[in-house]
């Protein structure tokens, strides 16, 4: 248990942890922000001061991400799943505007389907795509296909077995999928980095992607070559109610004028044009959400940006599965993702044996750890270490249980080496990787 507070360690998918000093200066806004004497959760969207604050927010992700002139971010509600509607609607429009005699059966959406999110992306896309104006829903690749059981989502497929269409409205893939600990690689080079290399050159790509579970952890590879990117804010950089979408200027269309050419019709409020012309103000925001969010990127921008936390997600990543990895040695742990697909966010793995699994969550939660049980679709144990929480997360190599507060002393006895993981910014500010090694213990200095 954290002495601060009385807050306890969350492991959970989102809403996920947040900075404690980001918490505490969002507790001061809710009486006053801005100096404006009204709490955030009670001043006027179209204030001067809040629109400051939300083209202060914009800028910072601009920055930090290296955003392009070329794309707008705008910010809106419904979640990533609200965006699953979103984008077929705009993107259907915009193939119609550039294609006013296509049909359905000509108008093609590709979709990448390597875990939960992406193949209910994908169903989604197939509900609307079934009524006039709209086309047909293709997978390029599914890697269920692929996995070791022929069922699961536990890896990313080999490049070869990408065939994506000539000339598609959309081709539509998810960087991180939360419940199935799958990611696309960060080295390019990587058999199992997202295959930019099959896409087609020297044109405007209408690539989409759903970058929820991994907003801001590290730089979006060829952020420039997407259509659109969008992130629910609840994994990685704020509470829920926020969606950031980063979308290119060629897919802020009319959609009334596509929908004279016979485009299926959008609503106002998930059409991208009304949010970009409006600069995300057309009704009521999530202003609460946006605040903190906002407080969230500022902290980051101060302690680095995003070459500081790539750095402390590798570190993290690669502490945490260095103990599951250790796990299996022993025979008490088993991961779920194949080699080279796993996720930095989000790692997937079982505790073997009869009632341990209970065990372990019982044991957990003595320890002030929450949020460990696995997604209900696919069970098993996940620990969520998104970007910005503050952490000091503790598991124990040898008995595969989360380990007691004396854990050195206990680790003496049972001969187990313990992992320190210091999941926040500012507990590893400045000694990224300062690791010390010695009886069989490995701990996190602090500076």
């Amino acid at each position: 248990m954290s002495s601060d507070h009385g807050r306890v360690i969350n492991f959970g998918a989102g809403p996920s942890a947040l900075p404690l000093p980001v918490l505490e200066e969002a507790q001061k806004g809710l009486f006053n922000f801005e100096g404006t004497g009204i709490g955030v959760a009670e001043v006027s969207h179209r204030s001067n001061e809040f629109q400051a604050f939300l083209k202060e927010f914009e800028d910072n992700i601009r920055t930090q991400l290296g955003v392009p002139p070329t794309h707008r971010i705008v910010f809106t509600q419904g979640g990533g799943t609200g965006q699953f509607a979103a984008v077929v609607l705009n993107m259907l429009a915009r193939h119609r505007l550039l294609h006013p005699q296509a049909t359905a059966e000509n108008t093609v959406l590709d979709y990448v389907v390597t875990g939960s999110w992406s193949k209910k992306a994908a169903e989604e896309a197939r509900r609307l795509a079934l009524g006039p104006g709209g086309g047909t829903v293709r997978t390029v690749v599914d890697a269920r296909v692929y996995s070791k059981d022929g069922k699961s989502f536990d890896n990313i497929p080999p490049h070869a077995e990408y065939a994506f269409s000539e000339d598609p409205a959309l081709i539509y893939y998810c960087e991180n999928e939360t419940v199935d600990g799958v990611e696309f690689a960060h080295d390019a080079q990587s058999p199992t980095a997202f295959p930019f290399h099959l896409l087609k050159q020297d044109t405007l790509v209408p690539l989409v992607a759903d970058y929820s579970s991994s907003f801001m952890c590290r730089p979006i590879p060829r952020l420039a070559d997407h259509a659109v990117i969008y992130a629910g804010a609840q994994k990685n950089i704020g509470p829920a109610g926020l969606t950031v979408i980063i979308v290119r200027e060629d897919c802020i269309v009319d959609v009334d004028a596509a929908a004279k050419l016979g485009a299926p019709p959008v609503p106002l409020m998930l059409a991208w044009k009304t949010l970009a012309d409006s600069h995300s103000l057309y009704n009521t925001p999530s202003v609460l959400a946006i605040y903190v969010s906002g407080l969230v990127v500022k902290r980051m921008k101060e302690n680095g940006g995003i070459p500081y936390y790539e750095e402390l997600n590798r570190h993290k990543a690669k502490k945490v599965y260095a103990v599951i990895h250790e796990g299996e040695q022993k025979g008490v742990f088993r991961r779920k993702v194949q080699q080279g697909a796993e996720s930095w966010m989000n790692a997937v793995f079982e505790v073997l044996g009869e009632g341990l699994e209970k065990k372990f969550l019982d044991g957990a939660e003595k320890e002030g750890m929450k949020g460990l049980k696995g997604h209900r679709s696919v069970g098993g144990l996940a620990t969520h270490v998104h970007s910005v929480g503050t952490h000091s997360h503790k598991f124990s190599r040898h008995s595969g249980l989360p380990v007691q507060r004396d854990h050195r002393a206990r680790g003496r006895q049972a001969g187990g080496i313990h992992v320190a993981l210091l999941g926040g910014d500012r507990d590893w500010r400045g000694s990224v990787g300062a690791i010390e090694e010695r009886k069989g213990y490995i701990t996190c200095i602090r500076t």
